[in-house]
């Protein structure tokens, strides 16, 4: 089969190395793709967001079929396009994709349908929900409604930072028009765990969960960022909290996209808070996390692709996919700055990466050479038997490369190894 991917991160770096896995796969494209992916597929220097030339070179290349792997495409309808080709897809329609592209559509299904989140207001005007910041609990979050790279999400622990951004948000237009409404949103507290779930519209099945690490620097300090690093699986997710979450969470998700007429078919991401009152979804993403992918999918014992395709064809019942018994940690390494200004088209120099394998988000080639193309650059990531093996393993090919400008988190794991 040939396969068409869309996107240039991390993430489909790692769908695009499973995917080469499986023996029906004979060729990858991918749209744009990056400096690390062009040894695995073809890049074609397409955008994923350029929906059209999407679809005319999936038919001239007779794609058999397509997965847009990132959330601008899927919000902006790929799949509606490519299938409405007669090109199948992995990833839902623009309808489903109102789960990630609308905070406030995703807000208002679970107050809906009793599903647990956090407290919450919406606010299109500026002026109301000023006025409102005055009278809510602080620390409280404030969440611009459309997407923002992973970063449209502040938490503000006085009410003149809830004010500020507001105004960034609102009337500054940090995120352009995805900020013409915000929620506001309750402040909860307890370990955060990402599960990631394969879905068809009836059937969901979750994935290895995973722990994110979204500050820039150490010790959970610094600005939020699109994730520095994660592992899996999360240890704070027992077995009893998978149940419970499966009855509570996942099931009446799946139920409720369908009751709403959008089924949703591809990867669903539960952003998962476990507060001292239970499990709340912090946040729906609606395909694989970045870098949570690049975790999860080394665990993944059965064929990618025969899992994709039976999501596309509603058959993911039959399926009884197998994950190994081993830990992964992914250590993103970033531009110097990253997540606010900083500079690219610096040289790679990657030494040996034993064990580990490096996954590039943010880089290119150029004159034969790879530079950097981007805020977090690479994810190098481990797999072994226990945690620690996996952590020591990941930062030890960290040491061996380098860039202009480089830095990393250096205690990426380390709180998962204190509850195990």
């Amino acid at each position: 089969m040939k396969i068409l991917v869309l996107g240039s991160g991390g993430r489909e770096h790692a769908i695009i190395r499973a995917l080469a896995q499986s023996p029906r796969v004979k060729k990858i494209y991918a749209a744009p793709g990056n400096g690390g992916i062009a040894q695995l597929a073809e890049c074609v220097p397409i955008k994923a967001t350029d929906i059209e030339d999407v679809r005319d070179f999936a038919v001239a290349n007779a794609i058999d079929f397509a997965v847009p792997a990132a959330d601008d495409p899927l919000v902006l309808g790929a799949v509606d396009a490519l299938e409405g080709a007669g090109i199948p897809c992995f990833g839902p329609n623009k309808a489903a994709a109102q789960i990630e592209g609308s905070k406030v559509f995703s807000k208002d299904l679970m107050r809906k349908y009793n599903i647990p989140t956090a407290g919450y207001a919406v606010f299109d005007d500026a002026v109301a929900a000023l006025a409102y910041l005055d009278t809510c609990a602080i620390p409280t979050v404030i969440k611009a409604d459309g997407l923002a790279l992973g970063k449209g999400v502040i938490i503000a622990q006085t009410r003149d930072e809830a004010k500020l951004a507001v105004h960034e948000i609102m009337l500054d237009k940090k995120f352009g028009a995805s900020g013409n409404r915000i929620v506001v949103e309750e402040f909860l507290t307890g370990p955060e765990v990402s599960v990631l779930a394969f879905a068809d519209g009836k059937t969901v099945v979750p994935m290895v969960s995973s722990m994110d690490h979204k500050r820039a620097l150490d010790n959970d300090e610094g600005l939020n960022t699109g994730g520095m690093g994660v592992i899996a699986p999360n240890p704070f997710y027992t077995l009893e909290i998978v149940e419970w979450c499966k009855a509570n969470i996942f099931t009446p998700t799946i139920e409720a996209m369908a009751a709403e007429g959008c089924p949703f078919k591809g990867c669903l991401y539960f952003g998962l808070m476990l507060t001292p009152n239970g499990p709340r979804v912090i946040e729906y993403n609606c395909r694989f996390g970045d870098p949570e992918a690049q975790v999860v999918l080394p665990l993944l014992a059965t064929d990618l692709l025969e899992i994709f395709i039976a999501v596309q064809q509603e058959r993911l019942h039959e399926l009884d996919i197998q994950w190994k018994n081993e830990h992964a940690c992914c250590v993103i390494m970033a531009s110097g700055g990253y997540p606010e200004k900083y500079l690219t088209g610096h040289a790679i120099k990657f030494g040996e990466a034993g064990d580990a394998f490096v996954y590039h988000a943010g880089t290119k080639l150029a004159d034969d050479e790879i530079v950097t193309a981007g805020g977090r650059v690479l994810g190098v990531t481990a797999t072994g038997a226990s945690l620690k093996t996996a952590i020591n393993q990941a930062y030890a090919a960290v040491d061996n490369i380098a860039f202009d400008g480089a830095f990393c988190r250096r205690d990426i794991g380390q709180r998962a190894l204190q509850a195990l």
